[in-house]
């Protein structure tokens, strides 16, 4: 675990050095310096809270006060007290959305899975004396049930790997276009998703950017041909409902206790970002499938 402690470190300072430097250039201040000055310094913030998802702790606060300050002090001899560590947390937003778009995304291959998951922010006995994302979250339905909170929205490839992803109220449509439309701007290839994406509207909208969105078809429609190899291809798609399962029991990006918004966002953006550096991540082999047909 310390290997990869440091591996984290590592490539997070790479990018943090890079960031500062161009934020000293570009962003117009009063005369005031932008960034901010703590003992601890960006890089080892954002390599802790990305850390913690691959801990397999569950409580944030008992892994920084008695792992990070007792065990893992030699890492961080200047680490504060939990208080101030909860509110530096909200200055890295920024720099973890950068780090996680620029450096932590995989590359589209040409075969691509889309869905959605429920984030939920309470229970569903609570959700009229919730208070904390009020004016965010929104009661949504799916396959299992009623929910109350938000909807992550994901684009992964056949590697495993994150392409892109995009956080809604849990009452938007999975066929939301101004989703879709943004999360596919670097796809290209074949889309495969479930029956909950099955239109005609947006398959024509999707083809128009040169990508084929393939799914199921209802009990109630009549089949279509369709080749072998997106045929087996599409028995795959539970790729990306292990991912899935992934974010949310091993790097924990669904948890109840949270107190704002700032940090329910660095806890999803931590999150994906710490799934990305997952030895073994869900994958397939579309190879051996052409090679099957």
């Amino acid at each position: 675990m310390e290997e990869l402690l440091i591996s984290i470190f590592c490539d997070v300072d790479d990018f943090c050095k890079v960031y500062e430097e161009c934020c000293q250039k570009h962003l117009i201040t009063n005369g005031k310096n932008v960034i901010h000055k703590s003992s601890m310094s960006i890089s080892e913030i954002m390599t802790i809270v990305i850390f913690f998802h691959l801990s397999n702790h569950k409580t944030f606060k008992w892994y920084y006060k008695n792992y990070i300050c007792e065990t893992l002090q030699e890492y961080f001899p200047n680490f504060v007290s939990y208080n101030r560590f909860v509110e530096l947390m909200q200055l890295i937003i920024v720099p973890l959305t950068l780090y996680l778009i620029k450096f932590r995304f995989g590359k589209c291959s040409g075969i691509s899975f889309l869905d959605s998951t429920t984030i939920d922010v309470c229970n569903n006995h609570r959700i009229y004396s919730h208070k904390v994302f009020k004016d965010f979250a929104k009661r949504g339905k799916t396959s299992t049930g009623w929910f109350y909170g938000f909807k992550l929205h994901l684009i992964v490839n056949d590697r495993g790997d994150i392409l892109s992803f995009y956080l809604t109220p849990g009452n938007v449509d999975d066929r939301n276009w101004e989703v879709i439309s943004y999360m596919t701007k670097e796809i290209f290839g074949k889309l495969f998703a479930d029956r909950g994406y099955l239109s005609q509207e947006l398959f024509e909208k999707l083809y128009q950017k040169d990508i084929i969105l393939i799914t199921r078809l209802k009990k109630n429609m009549k089949n279509k041909l369709m080749a072998m190899q997106d045929k087996l291809l599409l028995r795959k798609r539970s790729i990306i409902e292990t991912i899935n399962d992934f974010l949310k029991n091993i790097c924990q990006i669904e948890h109840t206790r949270h107190r704002s918004i700032n940090n329910f966002i660095v806890n999803l953006l931590s999150g994906l970002v710490g799934y990305s550096f997952l030895p073994k991540k869900p994958s397939i082999c579309p190879d051996s499938f052409f090679l099957e047909a």
